[in-house]
């Protein structure tokens, strides 16, 4: 994790800024650049948007985004998945998707990369789950475990292999065991069916 010391910015100074890459996020006054996705990172992030559009997008359910930028509750974001369901995905005036999302996700996705703090990252669920977000997910790949976090509830953590992931009840269809999460950096497919 980048922080580039930055004091006295404001968000609307911040959100005018040019886009890094990595992504930079903007919380409590400070610039902080996310770590450059890495191999088992980016393996959980692009299956994981995949496995939810597959369940959600084609009854518009909801819809699931990679790197998303969301600025609300005077943070600027970009978790690693960011799920919404299909009435809140912003709108520009043609009914496009807008380009701009000044909301919480309803499910927000973070995968912890090896040069992240668990801190930080826990932090930025724990804003969404203050605003709109109904559930959040911290992969970390590494410990092969999963820490799920509930609005009002009391985290759980998931690390054996036949354990079925909760997920919102919008995306209930999607059945993912946390050995079905892992399977897919060995690029294998458990036989669950």
């Amino acid at each position: 994790m980048v922080q580039t010391s930055s004091k006295n910015i404001t968000l609307a100074s911040f959100l005018i800024l040019p886009e890094t890459k990595p992504a930079s996020e903007y919380i409590n006054g400070e610039i902080i650049q996310k770590p450059m996705a890495q191999g088992k990172h980016s393996t959980i992030q692009g299956e994981m948007v995949s496995t939810i559009n597959l369940t959600v997008k084609p009854k518009r359910i909801a819809r699931a985004y990679p790197e998303l930028r969301c600025t609300f509750g005077e943070r600027s974001i970009v978790p690693d998945v960011s799920v919404f369901t299909w009435q809140r995905i912003p709108r520009d005036e043609n009914g496009q998707v807008a380009n701009v999302f000044k909301a919480a996700p309803d499910w927000t996705i973070e995968i912890l990369s090896p040069d992240q703090r668990q801190t930080k990252v826990t932090k930025n669920i724990l804003h969404c789950l203050n605003y709109e977000t109904q559930m959040g997910w911290l992969i970390d790949p590494e410990e092969q475990t999963v820490f799920v976090y509930i609005r009002n509830q009391q985290p759980v953590m998931l690390d054996e292999l036949e354990a079925l992931l909760p997920v919102p009840d919008f995306a209930s269809e999607l059945r993912l065991t946390v050995g079905d999460l892992f399977a897919w950096l060995l690029e294998i497919k458990l036989s669950r069916q």
